[in-house]
């Protein structure tokens, strides 16, 4: 079974292309960086994923992704190798992209940067956050 899901964030802009021939296809080229945490020393770094997504799927990333956006993809690895202009074999992976979303909300992203809490949003660790000056009460205690 070759199954990839991967969460990250777009290191650039999608790069889109449109095939020759009776039938044109767009074809989008993305790098997404994904977090890995390393035990030894607690920090985390980053794997560079390069994507590739075709037709539909390529036409929605051309429209809505954007450099930073953090999505989720679904696809399969796929190997390959071609020889160079000077003659030396380069061989190459990548994640052939079967669905792709967003992982968080645009306002999530435009607040990134804020340390002041958005009412109804959920935090880092998934929580919302509810406001103090709430007047009912909860439906749970």
């Amino acid at each position: 079974m070759n199954k990839v899901i991967l969460m990250g964030r777009l290191t650039r802009n999608p790069e889109v292309r449109y095939s020759q021939g009776t039938k044109s296809m767009a074809i989008a080229r993305y790098i997404i960086a994904v977090n890995r945490f390393r035990k030894n020393n607690g920090q985390e770094e980053a794997d560079f994923i390069p994507c590739v997504a075709f037709d539909k799927s390529a036409e929605f990333a051309e429209k809505y992704f954007s450099q930073g956006s953090k999505i989720t993809i679904v696809g399969r690895i796929q190997t390959g190798s071609y020889t160079n202009k000077e003659g030396v074999k380069v061989y190459t992976t990548e994640v052939i992209v079967e669905e792709q979303e967003f992982a968080e909300s645009k306002n999530a992203r435009n607040t990134e940067g804020s340390s002041r809490p958005v009412p109804g949003q959920a935090d880092a660790n998934g929580f919302m956050n509810i406001p103090e000056d709430l007047d009912e009460e909860l439906p749970f205690n």
